[in-house]
């Protein structure tokens, strides 16, 4: 109890680990950041000192931040993010669901991709590696960090409210919400991904699905040709570099 309940508006560790703990989970997705957000909701939930308004705005730039030196490691060093990141079937697959999906959606998957799993890693460090534009990049994860903080935290403290005596239940129901949630749009995204493959497929076999999922193999092709059958790269015209396919 005394670890939730340490973290308050009034104390400076709350501001860094709400910036700090998203920032670095873009390139180390083991680190909780959800987790931590939902906790600083629960930690708050009896507050309303304004400053929790603050507390929201740092995790949303900490996302933001996160994503950005997603987006640049892999504009500046594709080569290595691709070996480190993408590497293996599994990794290749990832990649391939990453660009396809990031060519058919644009900024609507960058807002987004952090809510499925594995999904914010694969798409922000393939915006850097394929030249995604620069501004429209910005402009989504300011808008993803913003939605993602003001989610956690809400979910949090509602958590907080209904279990004021017992801090830690509020957490554990809080975080079981998420993760419910979480596994439903991953739940309806398969759906939708099946119910594409069935209908590609009934039109004759014209070509091979596209798998929808960072995890899943594209019914009709081996896994290491995932993505080849992209007519052409994420380019936008505002980028005056040549874009590159994920390779």
């Amino acid at each position: 109890m005394s670890a939730l309940t340490s973290l308050q508006v009034s104390s400076i560790i709350s501001y860094l680990i709400a910036i700090l703990i998203p920032a670095l989970d873009a390139v180390i997705p083991v680190l909780p950041s959800e987790t931590v957000i939902i906790a600083l909701g629960v930690a708050t939930a009896g507050s309303t000192d304004p400053r929790i308004a603050l507390l929201v705005a740092c995790a949303a730039l900490g996302a933001f931040l996160g994503d950005n030196l997603s987006y640049l490691l892999g504009r500046r060093f594709g080569p290595w993010v691709e070996r480190r990141f993408f590497r293996g079937e599994k990794g290749a697959r990832r990649r391939a669901w990453a660009e396809r999906s990031l060519e058919r959606f644009g900024m609507q998957l960058i807002v987004v991709c952090r809510f499925f799993p594995g999904g914010r890693t694969a798409v922000t460090l393939c915006c850097g590696i394929v030249g995604y534009s620069r501004r429209r990049f910005v402009a989504a994860t300011a808008a993803s960090g913003l939605i993602w903080a003001s989610y956690s935290f809400s979910i949090g403290r509602l958590g907080g409210k209904a279990f004021q005596d017992a801090p830690w239940a509020g957490f554990a129901v809080a975080f079981g919400v998420t993760v419910a949630l979480s596994g439903l749009v991953e739940l309806i995204r398969r759906v939708i991904s099946g119910r594409r493959r069935t209908a590609t497929s009934g039109r004759g076999h014209a070509g091979p699905a596209e798998a929808d999922d960072p995890g899943e193999r594209p019914s009709g092709g081996a896994s290491g040709e995932a993505g080849t059958n992209d007519s052409s790269p994420v380019h936008h015209a505002s980028d005056n570099s040549p874009a590159r396919t994920c390779r």
